[in-house]
């Protein structure tokens, strides 16, 4: 039974933050992209996507730690230290993921999507005198903030990847290696 709960949690690791990892670090160059080409519909598309799976597969995601917390009742190894940083890591990483990366992703593509509509204002003229052009940078989001996501996604990814690491090496475990 170990030996099949610990593939099912390997398992979704892979499948359910592989792709997390992957898609949050695309999405700030590719929000940046989409915000100095307000025109460009498959940057937008892009960014929308990138957006889509992190939420899709964060959801995912929460077999990880179920399956994790079933492997290691089965092992007994519920009170190791390295599974209790690992554990504590794995929250964390996901108060990030929840509370800081995918919130400033919805932010950001909601603002790409209204620098668009302004665009396109500007461009058909709506607003009498000039009032599209005066409102152009009312709320808009900007290359700082894809910056701060890309830092947020990097803190993400650096717990996940310290969490594997854990999860490999095992310090202190007496059940091997």
């Amino acid at each position: 039974m170990n030996k099949f709960l610990l593939a099912v949690h390997v398992l979704a690791a892979i499948v359910a933050v592989g792709p997390v990892t992957v898609a949050a670090s695309m999405f700030p160059p590719s929000a940046r992209k989409a915000l100095a080409e307000p025109a460009d519909a498959q940057a937008l598309s892009t960014v929308r996507v990138l957006h889509r799976i992190c939420r899709l597969y964060a959801t995912v995601g929460v077999a990880v730690p179920v399956f994790g917390f079933a492997t290691a009742k089965n092992m007994g190894v519920l009170g190791d230290t390295w599974l209790i940083v690992s554990i504590a890591l794995t929250t964390l990483a996901a108060v990030v993921l929840a509370a800081l990366v995918l919130p400033r992703q919805t932010a950001l593509m909601e603002g790409i999507e209204d620098v668009e509509d302004v665009e396109e204002r500007i461009e058909q003229g709506v607003g009498a005198g000039g009032e599209g052009a005066a409102n152009a940078g009312a709320g808009r989001v900007g290359p700082r903030d894809t910056a701060r996501l890309a830092m947020f996604t990097g803190l993400f990814n650096l717990l996940w990847a310290t969490v594997t690491i854990l999860m490999i090496v095992r310090p202190g475990s007496t059940t091997g290696a």
